[in-house]
């Protein structure tokens, strides 16, 4: 996990630099969970779980309020979840969720993103089946052995504990998120999760090593993290700098 777990928190520094574009996307997701599941996370597990994401995030209170609140009143914005999937640069595999109003303009910003970076978009299913939808924990820890012992005892299906670096990574089905977390709550409150989503996680990874597709893979990702309907994106991209 060391690899994805830095993919991933490069990602994270990378959008974090780009605050109104965070805020924007996380009141998109919020008001479209809370319009679908109800307003109150206590019985809205999946608006619970994305309102403690938008935190870690440094998302203000007032951003995740206002989402909620329009949520709870009549008529609204109607969004509707749509997934991509392509080759990106130097064939590596990409999955990209949106939630959009407007799915033409959706597909055509998305694609210009795939067009001018030598990029391949494809039909649903393209590269998914080469991907685990997990629930990923990565948190500072040495004793994997008892995290795997104690989500054992609680009964917890789990891929896959993995420890590399201090990093402590525990893999699972998506369907266990929710008994993981309260797991980790109850007997493991030493642990001060760094990562905690359900997420694809790729089964293989390709290496970029060429400059020139190292350039347009840093420019694919950056046009798509531009888009304001892009919510994720998802890569196996294992980009090897000079």
């Amino acid at each position: 996990m060391g690899r994805a777990f830095q993919n991933r928190k490069e990602s994270m520094a990378k959008t974090a630099g780009q605050k109104t574009k965070v805020y924007s996307k996380y009141g998109k997701a919020i008001y479209t969970v809370a319009k679908s599941g109800g307003v109150d996370p206590d019985g809205n597990l999946a608006l619970r779980s994305l309102i403690d994401k938008a935190k870690k995030d440094q998302v203000p209170t007032h951003v995740i309020e206002k989402a909620i609140d329009k949520a709870s009143g009549a008529g609204g914005e109607d969004y509707t979840e749509s997934r991509y999937e392509g080759f990106g640069p130097g064939n590596c595999m990409v999955i990209i969720d949106c939630l959009t109003d407007n799915g033409n303009r959706t597909i055509k910003d998305v694609r210009v993103c795939f067009t001018k970076t030598d990029s391949k978009i494809g039909s649903t299913g393209t590269v998914s089946h080469m991907f685990d939808h997990q629930a990923v924990f990565a948190f500072k820890g040495e004793d994997d052995e008892t995290v795997l012992e104690n989500l054992m005892m609680a009964d917890i299906d789990v891929t896959d504990v993995e420890l590399e670096d201090g990093i402590i990574t525990v893999y699972a089905p998506h369907t266990e998120f929710f008994k993981i977390k309260t797991e980790f709550a109850n007997s493991m409150p030493e642990y001060e999760l760094e990562v905690e989503e359900i997420t694809w996680v790729p089964q293989t990874y390709t290496e970029i090593t060429s400059e020139e597709d190292i350039a347009n893979f840093d420019k694919f990702i950056a046009m798509l993290e531009d888009c304001d309907d892009v919510q994720h994106v998802y890569h196996n991209a294992d980009v090897i700098r000079g």
